[in-house]
């Protein structure tokens, strides 16, 4: 079994490895960012894949990939693993329902609340200690997943049809254009930024750049929120007009304390 994730602030990455190393007592895993994950793919048939919803829907990013890439689902069995800020219905049944079209068999979902990364909004603000609570909530939770797992009884959280229109009725109706294309919604404020050009490794999409000394977007912004929970001067903003509080999941696990 291998592990393929996208992550923004560390949430879906995290998941993803405490899920395998307490199915298999070890971690193999690749971001779809990583080259080798694509070989990875081909080479197994049990996979685990790991995201984070984004208004009950896939990153665009993601969901491209899967696209691009369709050729490689055909035959794999794959669990879906969906985190989320609050609640999106069928945010494993998003993903399953696109990679069975290319021939995947969608073994179990899973669903999980995690720390906001919406940094720059006040909608879920938690405070440290309730974010720290989530995070072990989650992972008690996918502990007894894995027993599920491995009993031959995975769960489907987000596959079923009530799933399918929580999912549409609760967010993805009114948000689709949120997650339909590439964002342009990207804001530097250039008396703020240093020009460190962190932001610029960080961005999976290569959408960010130095120029004459600040960063600057090509806007194709792909919403992971990285640079905005990482920028060490809070110079970048994506859908609100001020960083409020930034954090990654480091900040709330057990190493991060």
């Amino acid at each position: 079994m291998t592990g393929i994730y996208f992550s923004g602030t560390g949430n879906s990455r995290w998941a993803l490895e405490v899920f395998l190393r307490e199915y298999e007592g070890k971690v193999q895993m690749f971001s779809i960012e990583d080259e080798n994950a694509l070989r990875e793919i081909e080479k197994q048939k049990e996979i685990v894949f790991s995201y984070p919803v984004q208004y009950s829907n896939l990153p665009k990013m993601v969901r491209d990939y899967i696209v691009s890439h369709q050729e490689l689902w055909k035959g794999k069995h794959i669990f879906i693993i969906a985190t989320m800020g609050m609640f999106s219905g069928d945010g494993a049944g998003v993903m399953g329902r696109l990679l069975e079209e290319y021939g995947a068999k969608i073994t179990g979902g899973l669903h999980l609340r995690m720390p906001d990364s919406i940094c720059d909004e006040k909608a879920l603000k938690k405070s440290l200690e309730e974010n720290k609570k989530l995070v072990a909530d989650a992972e008690k939770k996918i502990k007894t997943v894995v027993k599920s797992v491995k009993s031959g009884n995975p769960p489907k959280e987000g596959l079923g049809f009530w799933s399918h229109l929580a999912g549409l009725l609760g967010q993805r109706l009114w948000f689709s254009r949120m997650t339909s294309g590439y964002s342009d919604k990207v804001k530097i404020d250039g008396q703020k930024c240093i020009g460190c050009g962190k932001c610029v490794k960080l961005c999976p999409m290569n959408n960010l750049e130095l120029q004459d000394g600040n960063a600057a977007t090509k806007n194709q912004c792909t919403m992971c929120y990285r640079c905005v929970n990482r920028c060490p001067v809070q110079a970048i903003t994506l859908l609100g007009k001020n960083v409020i509080k930034q954090g990654t999941i480091e900040d709330y696990t057990t190493e991060g304390r």
